[in-house]
């Protein structure tokens, strides 16, 4: 990945710009990474693999809470209780 620093992503957004449509580009500040610029693709893709991968994860904790005798009564105690 490109990196480049703040100051050079500000003096030359649009070539950057332009150039994140091909890979991501590293943002630097201080010698610190602070940023990633990247195509509205990649970030879409991104998006959806972890919308993806949650729902994954909802659906397998939720059949685990089923199989362990969690009724959906029993939830809504659980999550009305609060001490």
């Amino acid at each position: 990945m490109l990196t480049l620093t703040a100051t050079e992503a500000r003096t030359r957004f649009g070539e950057f710009l332009h150039r994140a449509q091909r890979e991501p580009i590293g943002v630097l500040k201080h010698g610190r990474m602070v940023g990633v610029m990247l195509s509205v693709q990649d970030f879409q893709d991104m998006r959806a693999f972890y919308a993806e991968r949650l729902q994954y994860r909802l659906q397998d904790s939720a059949n685990a809470a089923e199989r362990a005798g969690l009724t959906p009564g029993a939830f809504v105690a659980l999550l009305a209780d609060e001490s």
